[in-house]
C-alpha cells in the first residue's frame, strides 16, 4: 500500500479560521479535515500535517524542518498538499511544500490552485498544480481531478499533456507527432477561427487587460493628493494585522496630523525585503515628509487625510484589482484630482 502525506492549512484542517493562522504545523494520524475527501486514492493518507497560512509564510525554514522530520520518520511514497484554490498564503505554503520534497527527497508531490495564484508562476514547474475553481466552494470537482492524476503518478503510467490531464503546463517540450504539418494545421484553425468555429491553438498565448493611462492633472498646484503604497507599511505593531505576503484587504490611516513617518511609530511588514532601512526612516516607502513640504509651498493644493496600505508580495491579480477598484471609488468620492503610489 503505498503511504500518502497531506498538507493543509487551518481552515480545511478544521481548527479555525483567521484567528488561528499563526498556529506553528502540527500532524495528526490519518486523514484530517478537507484529506478526508481524497478516499478514491491509490494509497494510503498516513498523517496529516495542518500549518497555519500566516505562520508558514513567516517561519518558513521551520515549517520545512518540520515537514522534513515527517518525511524521515514516515518515508511516504506522495505528498499532497491543498487544493489552494486562490488563496495566496495557502498557495505558497502548498508550493514551496511540494517543491521542497520534490528537491530534496525525490518524491512525488501534487496540489491544486487557481490559475490566477501567485504560487502558480512560482512553483508550476517544480510540481504538478492541478486547475482548480478559485474558492473552495469547487473543492468536490477539483478532488476527483487530483486524485486522477496522482494515481497516475502512484502506478508509474504516462502522464499525458496538461490539458488532458488537468494541469498546469510545467514548461516541458516534448516531441508530438501528426499526421498535417505544421503548416496544414495551421490554415486548419484559420478557417476554423473565420467560421466562428472552436478550435484549440498550440502555442497559447496570455491576454492581459488593457488599461487607459488617466488623464494628467490639469494643474498640479490645485491638485489633491493622495498617497497609496504597496510596501505593507504601517503603525507600529501592525494592529490591523496585515499580512507580510498574499494581502487580501488594504488599510487606510490618517495622516492629517503628522509631517513625517517616524522610526517607532511606522514600519513595514512586507516578507518580501529586509526592512531595516526602510524602519529606520519610513518616508524612504512612502515620502510623507516631502509631500508635506511641498503642500507647504503650495506645489500642490493639499493631502488627503488618509494614507492607503497593502502588501504587494505574491498578491493574486483578482485581489489586487478588487482592492484597486475599492480605493479608486474612495478617492472620486473625495474629489482626489491625483495619486502617487509607491512600491518596495
Amino acid at each position: 500500500m503505498k503511504k500518502i502525506l497531506f498538507y493543509t492549512n487551518q481552515f480545511f484542517g478544521q481548527i479555525g479560521g483567521e484567528d488561528k493562522a499563526n498556529i506553528p504545523p502540527q500532524i495528526k494520524e490519518g486523514a484530517v479535515g478537507s484529506a478526508n475527501l481524497f478516499k478514491a486514492l491509490n494509497g494510503e493518507i498516513v498523517a496529516t500535517i495542518i500549518c497555519g497560512d500566516n505562520y508558514y509564510a513567516e517561519n518558513i525554514e521551520e515549517a520545512r524542518k518540520f515537514i522534513s522530520e515527517q518525511i524521515d520518520k514516515l518515508e511516504p511514497d506522495m505528498v499532497i498538499a491543498g487544493p489552494a484554490f486562490n488563496a495566496g498564503r495557502f498557495g505558497i505554503a502548498c508550493g514551496d511544500i511540494c517543491n521542497f520534497v520534490k528537491e530534496k527527497y525525490g518524491i512525488d508531490t501534487i496540489t491544486g490552485m487557481y490559475i490566477e495564484n501567485p504560487a502558480v508562476e512560482i512553483y508550476k514547474s517544480n510540481t504538478y498544480i492541478v486547475e482548480t475553481s478559485n474558492s473552495a466552494a469547487g473543492i468536490r470537482k477539483a478532488v476527483p481531478k487530483i486524485v486522477e492524476l496522482a494515481n497516475k503518478i502512484l502506478n508509474k503510467e504516462p502522464i499525458g499533456l496538461p490539458e488532458d490531464e488537468g494541469y498546469m503546463p510545467k514548461g516541458v517540450r516534448i516531441n508530438v507527432f501528426y499526421e498535417k504539418n505544421g503548416a496544414e494545421r495551421a490554415l486548419d484553425m484559420l478557417v476554423k477561427k473565420l467560421k466562428g468555429e472552436k478550435f484549440r491553438t498550440e502555442i497559447p498565448i496570455p491576454t492581459y487587460n488593457t488599461i487607459i493611462p488617466a488623464e494628467p492633472v490639469a494643474d498640479i498646484k490645485k491638485a489633491k493628493i493622495a498617497l497609496l503604497t504597496t510596501s505593507a507599511l504601517v503603525p507600529l505593531n501592525n494592529p490591523d494585522h496585515l499580512p507580510a505576503a498574499t494581502a487580501k484587504f488594504y488599510k487606510k490611516y490618517p495622516i492629517g496630523g503628522i509631517e513625517e513617518f517616524k522610526e517607532g511609530e511606522f514600519e513595514s511588514v512586507h516578507a518580501g525585503f529586509d526592512p531595516v532601512y526602510a524602519n529606520h526612516n519610513p518616508n524612504r516607502l512612502l515620502p510623507l515628509d516631502l509631500l508635506k513640504e511641498l503642500e507647504r509651498e503650495g506645489g500642490i493644493d493639499s493631502l488627503y487625510e488618509y494614507y492607503f496600505v497593502t502588501t504587494g508580495n505574491s498578491t493574486s491579480v483578482a485581489d489586487a484589482t478588487r482592492m484597486g477598484k475599492e480605493i479608486a471609488q474612495e478617492l472620486l468620492d473625495a474629489g482626489i484630482d491625483g495619486a502617487i503610489m509607491t512600491s518596495t
